[in-house]
């Protein structure tokens, strides 16, 4: 499964820079657990000079994901805020009237999650209890979240695709994903610019590798962004709406190993 026109070649030798979404391609959905040979692979590929970055949906990647793999960056909230080498490069908030209008919705019993600075915040419709995922993130209510620090915002109602409509076509530029298959309850919104499209391009300037020569994987909606400004790009799983703009296709995070094994350097 390829994207139209010339086949891309896949970058060989340094430098090079391996990007990868975290949930559905470094590991399975639902299950925030690396394949067992995937840490392994990845550090020989550091110590032999490749670049290695994530790039998530996610506001903080689990616990002990960056001890197991030595990343140079690490992308967080669609790539609205960008660290590398522990240091922030970008970070990316809603003004107090972009949150207004992300939040003008007229859903009836929304599960709402706002993050901010690592911390979750949510508003449950009555007589819904957190998950056992969200309470394990202490999370708050959003009546406390701090003004001007929103980064990013999910909605999860089976209505979500009106608002994502409507969203897309608002004037402050908002990233909109989800709302589509396979997450057609569930939408996350961020700032104008804050798209995994624009964290990579970020990422490859700041760890000094040319555009060209990275390569990214991705299974979801919001991984289009950076298989369109990416020199190659590997999907994982088979959504229809990444086939066409991907180079080759693996099936699982399962084999991610074994592919990363036959990459020359």
């Amino acid at each position: 499964m390829t994207r139209p026109g010339p086949r891309r070649l896949r970058p060989q030798g340094l430098p090079l820079l391996l990007a990868f979404d975290f949930d559905g391609t470094l590991v399975p959905d639902g299950r925030p657990e690396l394949p067992a040979d995937l840490p392994a692979v990845l550090r020989r590929l550091s110590e032999q000079g490749v670049r290695l970055a994530a790039i998530t949906g996610r506001d903080v990647l689990p616990p002990g994901i960056e001890d197991a793999v030595p990343f140079d960056g690490v992308a967080t909230q669609n790539g609205g805020h960008v660290e590398v080498g522990g240091a922030v490069k970008q970070a990316l908030y809603f003004s107090d009237e972009e949150l207004e209008a992300v939040l003008a919705h007229s859903m009836q019993g929304v599960r709402l999650m706002m993050f901010s600075g690592g911390q979750m915040y949510v508003d449950l419709p009555e007589g819904q209890v957190p998950t056992t995922q969200q309470l394990a993130r202490n999370p708050r209510p959003v009546a406390e979240i701090p003004r001007g620090r929103v980064q990013k915002v999910n909605f999860f109602h089976e209505g979500v695709a009106g608002h994502a409509a409507h969203l897309r076509g608002h004037p402050a530029g908002f990233t909109v994903t989800g709302a589509q298959p396979p997450y057609t309850q569930m939408m996350t919104v961020t700032p104008k610019g804050a798209h995994k499209g624009a964290g990579i391009e970020l990422l490859a300037r700041e760890l000094g590798v040319p555009l060209s020569r990275t390569i990214v994987f991705g299974d979801s909606d919001n991984d289009l962004a950076m298989f369109g400004v990416a020199g190659y790009a590997v999907q994982v799983g088979d959504l229809p709406l990444l086939a066409e703009h991907a180079d080759e296709r693996i099936e699982r995070p399962e084999v991610l190993g074994a592919w990363l094994e036959g990459l020359r350097v």
